[in-house]
């Protein structure tokens, strides 16, 4: 199994990330992507992809901080994209929710992370919350040039989540679809299992059983287990599929076979 999106960088794994990624292995996970969210998180992300085998890292800036997006950010953003373990540029997009940097700003630092992704050969990883749709209309301008992409936590509709593959990417799902009637959980039921990555989002977004408490790579099982109940599959299929699009997506190996 692979965790796609995760935040080992952060505050709450703070002296316990050996014992997290322990964990995760004895869970069946053998691969996880540390995602950035800005210049000093793509550099932690970095280093731990330098000392855990199983992690492979993400490089961007969250619209939450588009409005400290500057040069000199991207300059190094760009040196840490040619790292051999940096899979993706992202966590990149737009987030209207919060609105924590004015929409302009973050409009234009998420067409500048897309030029970059473009430039390095590098599928992006999309954040969207309340925004999807001017996302996708700004992704369309640049999808001819990417190297592919996920929206990750996707949070559109199933009408939705096609635009999104006739873009050439693919979707993401965490540990909502354990919630009740979640959403995101029909559109996984609903859509072609080809076109979807699973995720935890670690620290956050808890799956069942565990709702409420610090989210962690291993609880990534819990989202597999899902998908096979909503595709009525077993899980060994789902991880076959999903561990093939994910890896795929970021070039994690060269040729598969059948």
């Amino acid at each position: 199994m692979i965790d796609s999106h995760c935040h080992l960088d952060f505050d709450q794994f703070d002296g316990r990330r050996d014992e997290v990624l322990d964990a995760a292995r004895a869970a069946g996970v053998h691969t996880v992507v540390n995602i950035g969210v800005d210049l000093a998180s793509s550099e932690k992300s970095v280093q731990l992809a330098e000392q855990y085998d199983m992690v492979y890292a993400s490089v961007g800036v969250h619209p939450h901080d588009a409005r400290i997006f500057d040069d000199e950010t991207h300059d190094r953003l760009a040196e840490l994209a040619g790292h051999d373990k940096v899979v993706a540029i992202g966590e990149i997009g737009l987030d209207y929710y919060r609105d924590l940097s004015p929409r302009k700003v973050q409009r234009a630092v998420f067409r500048r992370q897309l030029e970059l992704a473009a430039e390095h050969g590098l599928p992006v990883v999309i954040h969207t919350r309340q925004a999807l749709d001017e996302a996708v209309e700004i992704i369309q301008d640049y999808a001819p040039q990417l190297a592919g992409g996920v929206f990750h936590c996707f949070e559109g509709d199933t009408d939705s989540a096609y635009r999104v593959f006739e873009l050439g990417l693919v979707i993401s799902v965490g540990g909502v679809i354990t919630f009740k009637n979640s959403r995101m959980s029909r559109v996984t039921a609903a859509v072609p299992l080809e076109k979807i990555i699973l995720e935890t989002d670690a620290p956050f977004l808890t799956p069942e059983p565990f709702r409420g408490k610090t989210n962690s790579p291993a609880y990534v099982r819990y989202v597999y287990e899902k998908v096979g109940e909503l595709k009525e599959i077993q899980v060994a299929e789902v991880e076959r599929i999903v561990d093939r699009t994910c890896r795929k997506l970021f070039r994690m190996v060269e040729t598969f076979g059948d």
